[in-house]
Parts: structure tokens; sequence; C-alpha cells
């Protein structure tokens, strides 16, 4: 058998990796070479420049140093177009080197991607590994901008999914999977767009800085010296008609030039501000100008999203050259004369300060939204892009409320794996709920698979309600709500005890179970109240699964106690599951496959022994 689809991805990228590099090596000995050029040239023509002022005179070493600053100017201009296709390089080497990473759970290249600790209290994140170093979203995240990053996560830790929203994104990560060229080169330009830093892109100053107010009253103030101008005029021009009238218009052009000296503040900064405005919008340019030009073909759902890209009035390019326009204006007062000149017939600098405003005013609310395209692009991509690496993920169905989904499991899977565990070493297994109230009791050796199992069935939930592609070659599931309780901690700032922890989530995970919602809970239980004794917690674990069973939700519970397996004989909706062990060449060995009823063994005993620790051999 040849190599999967998987294996010839990732040997593309790791060729593609050797080919930038290559490059980059090439462009970099280049670029020396044109270092040494430009000051050659500099120093060429600094000499024969300054020997020609000192024998020939001013008149032809300005002939010469022109002459001079041609090639010098064009020696730099290319040198700066290669630096800057150096650095376009880097950039696209750089993700090929991450994207061989996350095909490899290579986490070390990954520590340049940025992670955050998962909230307290949350249902699901902190059991489930989805936020934090070497975790789900660390593995996803390809978005340079802070706030695409931060949807991403929102998606993956929502614990009330809506199916609208759901499906919306899965049909635009469908769209956005096969577009590798598409996304390769979106993140190029954010990363353009983000400087020299490799920091996430932050929107926050830009959105603030645009959306500060216009000066008070600064049409009001317009509108009155227009009027003043106006009459100015006139009374001018009607005064060498009629002999009565020229003496008036001096005192009307005065009133004009005190009030706009004295109350046109926003004028004197117009200049300013236009090219911090056009400064800001350049940083986001380059991403909104791709967007604009890129090519959609047979992507209804991804061209509707770029639709603010699209259309001729409200597209990015239109504004700023609105924007350069006021510029370009605002920048002929810059020269002391022209300035009195143009302020004297018209008021220029206040005309275009408040049109300043009026276009910021315009870019404000268009901004919002082009930028939350892009960030919506940017979380749809990095789980578009998980799909791409790993060809064998597939999307699930979502069922919903309706009454046709009654009739069908709410969870059924096929080869389901877990994406945080190394290809090489995964194990797939089938899971299939039947109905509602069913509870799973999962029993099994130590290390033999139990928790990453649940952990599986979470990790693939979240994926699919987050609107990606899952790590299993089918999924059917309903809209559930999710909740689990496997990595409990107790506070020793709080007071608060390891069992009194368990205790506490417990809890919360039975007020959620019977908490009014149309979608059902999904939960999961590892060890449960493992913080207290043997006898305690057979009582209280038998109790509270008692407790579970035939509400609306469904769990899976796994667990040490062999005892627990007996529930499955007095309630119906218990089922028991297990994962076995062996010893080969003295040594233990786990298949890591899921078993229909309860473990025949357990190896806590085995193990003791195996690392030299005492054992009562009456006991094992």
């Amino acid at each position: 058998m040849g190599p999967s689809r998987r294996e010839r991805r990732r040997a593309a990228i790791e060729r593609q990796v050797e080919r930038l590099s290559r490059r980059i090596a090439a462009l970099e000995a280049t670029s020396n070479r044109f270092t040494w050029l430009r000051l050659l040239v500099f120093i060429a023509g600094f000499l024969v420049s300054a020997f020609v002022f000192f024998l020939r005179g001013p008149l032809l070493w300005l002939a010469v140093l022109a002459f001079w600053l041609i090639p010098f100017a064009v020696v730099v201009a290319v040198h700066r177009r290669l630096e800057q296709g150096i650095r376009r390089h880097r950039i696209w080497r750089a993700r090929q080197q991450r994207q061989r990473a996350r095909m490899a759970l290579a986490w070390d290249s990954l520590a340049d991607v940025p992670t955050v600790p998962s909230p307290p209290g949350h249902p699901f994140a902190l059991d489930l590994d989805l936020l934090g170093p070497r975790s789900l979203h660390q593995l996803l995240d390809t978005a340079v901008a802070r706030d695409g990053s931060l949807r991403l996560q929102k998606w993956l830790l929502d614990p009330a999914p809506a199916a609208e929203a759901i499906a919306r994104r899965q049909a635009l990560v469908r769209e956005l999977r096969p577009l590798s060229r598409f996304r390769a080169k979106l993140h190029l330009h954010a990363r353009l767009a983000a400087g020299e830093e490799e920091e996430p892109w932050e929107a926050t100053r830009l959105l603030h800085w645009m959306e500060q107010p216009a000066p008070a009253g600064s049409l009001r103030l317009l509108v009155v010296l227009l009027i003043l101008l106006a009459v100015s005029t006139a009374l001018l021009f009607s005064g060498e008609q009629i002999g009565a009238l020229p003496r008036l218009w001096p005192f009307t052009f005065a009133l004009y030039a005190i009030l706009y000296l004295s109350l046109g503040r926003a004028a004197s900064s117009v200049f300013g501000e236009a090219l911090a405005l056009q400064a800001a919008l350049d940083q986001v340019r380059q991403v909104f100008r791709f967007l604009e030009d890129a090519r959609y073909g047979q992507n209804p759902h991804l061209r509707a999203l770029c639709a603010p890209f699209l259309q001729a009035e409200t597209r990015p390019s239109a504004m700023v050259r609105r924007l350069n326009r006021v510029v370009n204006a605002a920048g002929l007062s810059q020269n002391p004369v022209l300035a009195l000149v143009i302020n004297a017939v018209f008021p220029w600098d206040l005309f275009f300060a408040y049109r300043l405003h009026q276009l910021r005013r315009q870019l404000a609310g268009r901004l919002s939204t082009w930028l939350d395209v892009w960030f919506e692009l940017e979380a749809l991509s990095s789980l578009a892009n998980f799909g791409y690496l790993n060809p064998r993920n597939t999307f699930p169905a979502i069922t919903g409320n309706e009454e046709s989904a009654e009739n069908l499991p709410p969870f059924s899977g096929r080869a389901l794996g877990h994406p945080l565990i190394p290809e090489v070493e995964k194990v797939r297994n089938d899971f299939t709920i039947p109905a509602l109230g069913q509870i799973d009791i999962i029993t099994g050796s130590n290390m033999a698979g139990k928790s990453s199992f649940l952990r599986t069935l979470g990790v693939n939930l979240c994926l699919a309600y987050a609107g990606g592609p899952v790590d299993a070659d089918h999924l059917e599931t309903r809209l559930f709500r999710l909740f689990t309780c496997i990595r409990v901690t107790d506070s020793v700032t709080d007071g608060i005890s390891y069992f009194y922890a368990e205790v506490q989530r417990l809890k919360a995970l039975l007020n959620a179970l019977k908490a009014e919602d149309e979608r059902p809970l999904f939960y999961l239980i590892d060890e449960i109240f493992r913080g207290t004794n043997n006898r305690e917690r057979l009582i209280g674990s038998r109790a509270y699964i008692r407790e579970l069973a035939g509400r609306d939700g469904v769990g899976v519970i796994a667990t040490h106690d062999l005892e627990l397996v007996h529930l499955a004989e007095e309630i119906p909706a218990v089922r028991n599951y297990h994962f076995r062990d062996a010893i080969a060449g003295g040594r233990m060995v786990f298949d890591y496959r899921l078993r229909p009823g309860p473990s025949p063994t357990t190896n806590a005993l085995k193990i003791m022994r195996s690392e030299g620790l005492p054992v009562d051999e009456e006991g094992g």
C-alpha cells in the first residue's frame, strides 16, 4: 500500500520548506551583494562629485550629483524590493514549518502560537485541554490577529451551541478546506500587516481612534465662515459698482479671520490627523486589498461572507482613495504662504478637517465590518487548515430537535480518534449511544485508555460544534450541551479540599442536567468520587449514577470500581464497556480497544510488582 494522503501532504510541505530555504539563501546572497553595491555606488559618486566640485565648480557638480543619484536610487529601490521579498519568503517558510509541526504534534515548534489559560469554572475547557500549552486551540490556531484567535476560542468553548451558527460555519469551512493557497495568502498578508513583531495584531487601538467624535460645532462654524466669506466677497465686488459700499468688506473679512483663528482649532491638526489615519489604514490595507481582489470561484458562502469587500461603493480601496484626496488637499496648507492665500479665500483647513471627520465616521462603521470579516476568516481558516492537514477527518452530521431526529441515535461515531495523539500512536474506536438517558460505564486498568477515550468524545464534540471537521471516519450527533468532570483540582488559597471541589463539580453537573433546555446534556466523568475512601465512594457513586440515569442527557463514566458494573443489572439505561490489558515480555501492554462488558482484569498490583514495590501475595 502506498503512502496515505496525509503522508503525501506532509511530504509536499517538507519539499516546500526545502525550496523556500534554498530560495531565501539565494535572495540573501543577492541582497548582500546589493549592500556592497550600494556602498560602492555611494562612495564612487561622492568622490567623483567632490572632485568635480573642487575642479569644475558648483554648476557641473550639480549635474554630476543628479546623474549619480539616479543609479543610486535605482540600486536602493531594487535592494528594498529584495528585502521585502526575503521577508515574504521567511513568513511563508515559517508558516509551512508550523504546518509540519502541527502534523507531527511537535509542540516546541509551535511555542510561538499564543496560548491562554482555561477560564475558571468553565463546564469543560480545562478537562478537554482546549486552551493553554499543548492544547487543541494551540494546534488549530493559525490566526495573526488576536481577535481571530479569540473567536476560535469562543467557538471551541461555547457552552450553548446554536444549530444555525454551526451549519453556517461548517459550510464556510467546507469551502475553505481545499483553498490552501487562499488561506496561505491571507496569512501572509496578515503577517505583513502585523509588522516585524511576531506578536498578535491588535485592532483595539485603531477602532478606538476611529470612533473619536468630531469637534463640537465644527459644521456650524464652517457654515458661518462660508456665509461671512460670501458676504465679504459680495461687498467687495458690489462696492466697485456702487461707490457707497467699498469700505464695508474689510470688516466682514476681519470678522471671518478672527472667528477662523480663534475657533477653528480643528483645522490646525488636519494634516497630521489625516496622515495618522492613512498610516493606520496602511497596516491592514494589504489584507483588505487581497480580499477585494481574491477569486472566490464556486464558493457561495465564502463570497457572501466577503461581500463587504466586493461592493464598489463600500470596498476599502474606494474609501482609501477618498482619504488620499483629503490628505493631498490638506497637505497644501503645509506651505505657510500657500496656506495663508487659500485660507483667505476659502476656509480650506476647516473644510477638510470637517471632511476628514466625516470620512472617519463613515470608516468607523465600515472598518468594524471589514475587520469582523477578517477575524471570522482567520478563525474559519484555522478549522479548515486542520481538516486540510488531516484529510481523513470528516464533517459531522448534526441533528437538531426535530421529530425526524427522535428515532436516530443521539450520538454515533465510527473510528473516533483524539487529535492531540500522534497519528502513529492513535487507536480509533467506534461508539454509539442509542438513546437519551443512557449511561455507559467504562472500566479497565490504569493507563488502559479510559480518560483518553472520554477526552476523545468531548474534543470531537467541541470540533463539531465549532463548525470544523472531526477526528473520525463518521460522526452523527445531536446538539448537546457539554459538561465534564475529569480534571478536578483543589485550592489551597480558597481552603477547598480535592473531595469538596469534586462534590461541587458533580453538583454543578447534576444541576445542568436538571435545567430546562432544548439541548440535552452530554456529560463525561472520570473516576467518580475518587477523593474519599472505598466504601463511601461506592455508596455515593451508586446513588449519583441512579440520579443521572433516565434524565435528558447521555453520559460516559470511567471508573476503577468494578462494583459499579452491577448497576447495569438493575438500571436498563446503564451499559458496561471496558479497556483491556495484557502481559507481554514481562511488561504491561495495552491495545486501547473499547470492548463491551465489564473489565475482566485490573493491573494496579501488576504495575506495583513490576516497579519493585512490596505486594501482599494473598492479594495478587
